[in-house]
């Protein structure tokens, strides 16, 4: 993902959580749908990244009330 994407889907400063609802909400489908598609085609094995700097979860809502403010270190325990 290239920065200007990540700044896309994971817009506020310190975030590294986002939930595919919210961002379908926030950038429309159609541009989401684009970016989404875009990333897909430069996929890389999980062994040749060197950071993983964020986290976007797919139909799992129930879990927002555990990340607040959208930060892994804030989890809500």
């Amino acid at each position: 993902m290239t920065e200007e994407e990540f700044k896309i889907l994971f817009p506020a400063q310190g975030q590294d959580i986002e939930f595919i609802e919210d961002a379908v909400e926030r950038v429309g489908d159609d541009e989401l749908g684009t970016l989404m598609r875009n990333v897909w085609k430069r996929r890389l094995a999980k062994r040749d990244v060197s950071g993983i700097h964020g986290t976007l979860f797919y139909e799992l809502l129930w879990k927002k009330k555990y990340y607040p403010n959208k930060r892994d270190e804030d989890i809500a325990r």
